[in-house]
């Protein structure tokens, strides 16, 4: 299969899915344009702010994005294009998009509440605890891992076999441009809130900002060692976590879209300027180098497919920033799809080297092996390769950043929720009570368990995030069945995706537990495994229970909701 028709099928696939599938869901379902949002209804000027679509959008692209589209088809791909090609597009719009959507929908029917608050109501109390604590542990991990990528790919120094020390220009130039970006986010947050300028007007100021970015980045690389990152990557996050939505996270991630879009729309056109050949095999097997093809494929290649992270992002922050309901549909159903694409583009990537071929060229990670063929694409048209290499890379690069202050919000939310009742009185809580649900104390604690896992390294706890995302995809399913059955909203269209993933984390978390007790028997466990087996045990303890309770809830008669 060449690369065009490749392209062309998801396409046409994506495409129809949104128009058909997406729209059918919101008919099934109701919405109301007249109807007062939460990001009006409750706005505080932190978390509750309202904001156009393409902003709320940009958010939630960018903060879904990072590089795990990208990672998880490109390491899928051991199994042949036709397994991976297949799970993206059927997971991309049956279990991705469907879930995204179901929890932006049930969260904005809810207040703009998070997934927890909706197990709560819909489930029960102790469900709700369970599940934000499976929450909380989640994005520890999340942070952990995805703060030590970060670190490394702005570390600005390698040092070779004879103890040379050289600096890496890449990484340096990343470094600047994704700190401008910060800088920047923050001024564009000014314009957008105080400037009331033309829609428009804003995207053309947001392009310049970016291309500016970009240039000085190329030009005033920064150089600084991992662990000096590792400081201040943590210490932005901590702002991050605190600040209004709209002083940073907003325009930030808005900002980021752009690249991640010109990046994409750079690698559709090399793709049908080239035409790469697909030098992959159909299907190699169900079992490769001692992976299963289940439940490793449906694991490995999560944001591409379906990923139980971005319920956290549908619910717990972008649910308080949509203006209408009828912009759910584009934002949450949207942005998977396009999600989808990308990882679809990853996969002809891969598809395009020879077996050895990209090892040859000193392309070893997954973002190089991704910049290098769209670099080798566009050199068809003329584009220099190197220079096309490194934006690429640097766009890639700049997306793991994104997703880390989006998902310590949301861990810091989850902490504060886990001691928040209905009937607490906020005017009168006990003292102890007011320091853990205080935004600063949440976020520290969050942040401190974080730094310190971030330490042992990411290849130490990377294995367990694919399965813990994936068994939150479970839970999230769950619930928004749960929301759907009790408003008299039909929603069997969730259970199939929740009955597959359920088999599918359950089989994998299992998996770990017994190869981390095997590995505990025979040479003992050095302290990153400890730490995974010990998240391992708790998520799978944690994500049965909630998934029992929700499972309950949906084949006992119990009494009903007013639809709203």
């Amino acid at each position: 299969m060449s690369g065009i028709l490749m392209m062309v099928i998801a396409i046409v696939v994506l495409g129809g899915a949104y128009l058909l599938y997406g729209h059918y869901l919101q008919n099934k379902w109701g919405i109301d344009p007249n109807a007062k949002t939460p990001s009006y209804e409750l706005e505080d000027g932190v978390d509750y702010v309202p904001a156009d679509t393409n902003v709320v959008f940009g958010h939630q692209f960018a903060s879904i994005a990072g590089a795990g589209p990208i990672n998880g088809p490109i390491q899928a791909a051991i199994f042949g294009w036709l397994p991976v090609l297949l799970w993206i597009l059927i997971g991309g719009v049956f279990f991705g998009a469907v879930q995204d959507y179901a929890a932006m929908y049930a969260s904005v029917k809810n207040k703009g509440r998070t997934i927890g608050y909706i197990i709560e109501e819909y489930i029960g109390k102790l469900g709700k605890k369970l599940f934000l604590l499976f929450c909380w542990l989640f994005c520890i991990l999340v942070v952990a891992a995805f703060a030590d990528v970060v670190a490394g790919t702005f570390n600005g120094f390698s040092t070779d076999e004879a103890g040379v020390v050289s600096t890496i220009a890449a990484n340096g130039a990343v470094a600047t441009t994704s700190m401008l970006f910060i800088l920047e986010a923050v001024c564009l947050g000014l314009i957008l809130k105080y400037g009331k300028l033309n829609k428009w007007v804003n995207t053309g100021i947001a392009i310049a900002m970016l291309v500016a970015a970009v240039a000085l980045g190329l030009k005033f690389p920064i150089y600084l060692e991992r662990s000096t990152w590792h400081l201040i990557i943590f210490a932005y996050i901590m702002i991050a976590c605190v600040v209004p939505v709209w002083a940073l996270l907003q325009p930030r991630d808005y900002l980021n879209s752009y690249l991640l879009i010109f990046m994409i729309a750079g690698a559709v056109i090399g793709v049908f300027v080239a035409n790469p050949s697909c030098n992959l095999e159909a299907f190699t097997g169900f079992t490769v180098d001692g992976q299963y093809l289940f439940p490793i494929l449906f694991v490995t290649i999560a944001c591409g497919a379906v990923s139980g992270f971005h319920s956290l992002v549908s619910s717990g922050t972008a649910s308080k920033q949509v203006k209408n309901e009828k912009n759910m549909l584009p934002v949450s159903f949207g942005a998977m799809l396009m999600e989808s694409m990308l990882a679809v583009i990853a996969l002809i990537a891969v598809a395009s080297f020879g077996k050895g071929e990209a090892a040859a060229q000193g392309l070893t990670t997954q973002p190089q092996i991704f910049a290098g063929a769209i670099a080798n694409f566009l050199s068809v048209i003329g584009l220099p390769h190197e220079l096309v290499f490194t934006l690429i890379n640097l766009a890639v690069s700049a997306f793991a950043l994104t997703s880390l202050d989006s998902v310590a919000r949301v861990g810091r939310l989850s902490f504060q929720e886990f001691f928040m009742d209905d009937d607490v009185d906020e005017e009168n809580m006990s003292p102890a009570l007011k320091v853990v649900t205080n935004k600063y104390f949440a976020t520290a604690i969050t942040l401190v368990l974080a730094y310190l896992l971030a330490k042992v390294g990411y290849a130490e706890i990377w294995p367990l995030f694919g399965s813990a995302n994936q068994l939150l995809s479970v839970l999230a399913l769950v619930a928004c069945a749960v929301f759907l059955k009790k408003t008299k909203r039909q929603g069997c269209m969730l259970w199939i995706p929740m009955a597959f993933m359920m088999a599918v984390t359950f089989t994998a978390l299992s998996m770990t537990i017994i190869k981390l007790a095997k590995a505990f028997a025979t040479t003992g466990l050095s302290l990153g495994n400890t730490l995974q087996l010990i998240f391992a045990v708790l998520l799978l303890i944690l994500g049965v229970l909630v998934a029992v309770q929700g499972i309950r809830k949906l084949f006992v008669k119990s009494d009903t909701k007013q639809q709203n």
